[in-house]
């Protein structure tokens, strides 16, 4: 397993402090703030540690305040509903006394009934698409500096952005950004893993979709970006160590605040989760 991946399940698996209670660890990456997709994943594995045999289906939730990294975070479960056909939980992310992140998380139990889904884009393969080491060596050297310290920190997913030019500035034929993605090793089995490792890596590239029509990145100097809020909804099985097609677009920015949305696939076009998330796309201003 590779060393990213291991300390991604370091930081998914939460310490019990008591009934309903979880502690959760940032890695010591030098990072400002937590990244908002750890907080996502702690969250839904402490809402998922207390439930048992029901899967999650979706989550609604609140970045409040930034999250510090030198600090743990605690994570407290309100077990709000067990119904029958549906359970919800609420959690609430807290540090220095204070909550810097609220989600709901609702889970159902699985029920035979009608199918339907939007088909996947129509877009290059992954195994088509630069690999990482082919993009160190080739693409990387033509990026600018923010975007190449990005992508050469060893991390637990593997990106291959399908319009990878519109990180040096070149806007695609569309409004869409397509991102094939997965972890750099294999996962265990157990799906609430591949479920928590899909919600920490949901918040990757959505906020960075709303500047898409623009021509523009989050690696602007000129722009600051932050996750306002964020939703995910489950709807069929995966592996988050399987290639999945992040399908993003953004439908309104205005007042600073981009709406961005997702579709991710399976490779064989299996829509499995949907997300759409707010954020905070801010030209920065002289002091």
């Amino acid at each position: 397993m590779s060393e990213a991946v291991s300390a991604l399940l370091k930081v998914l698996d939460l310490e019990t402090l008591e009934v309903n209670l979880f502690r959760g660890r940032s890695p010591q990456t030098g990072w400002q703030r937590v990244f908002g997709g750890q907080v996502i994943g702690q969250a839904l594995v402490a809402a998922t540690r207390t439930v048992d045999g029901i899967a999650v289906h979706s989550m609604h939730a609140y970045f409040v305040l930034p999250g510090d990294p030198k600090v743990p975070i605690v994570y407290e479960v309100e077990r709000t509903r067990d119904g029958k056909s549906f359970t919800t939980r609420s959690v609430k992310a807290i540090q220095h006394g204070r909550p810097i992140f609220i989600m709901m998380v609702s889970f159902h139990n699985d029920e035979e009934g009608l199918e339907n889904q939007m088909p996947m884009p129509d877009v290059p393969a992954p195994e088509t698409l630069p690999t990482e080491e082919e993009v160190r060596r080739d693409i990387l050297p033509l990026l600018p500096e923010p975007v190449r310290r990005y992508y050469e920190r060893e991390r637990p997913f593997e990106l291959r952005p399908v319009e990878y030019a519109h990180y040096i500035g070149k806007k695609p034929a569309g409004d869409r950004f397509n991102v094939w993605f997965r972890t750099t090793a294999k996962l265990p089995d157990d799906p609430a893993i591949h479920q928590c490792a899909l919600a920490y890596a949901s918040d990757f590239t959505l906020l960075d979709s709303s500047l898409v029509p623009l021509g523009r990145t989050l690696f602007d100097k000129e722009l600051m970006g932050a996750s306002l809020d964020h939703a995910l909804w489950l709807h069929r099985p995966f592996r988050a160590d399987e290639w999945l097609l992040y399908s993003q677009d953004s439908p309104n920015l205005h007042g600073s605040r981009g709406l961005s949305r997702g579709l991710i696939f399976r490779q064989d076009g299996t829509l499995v989760a949907s997300v759409a998330q707010e954020g905070l796309v801010r030209v920065k201003r002289e002091a």
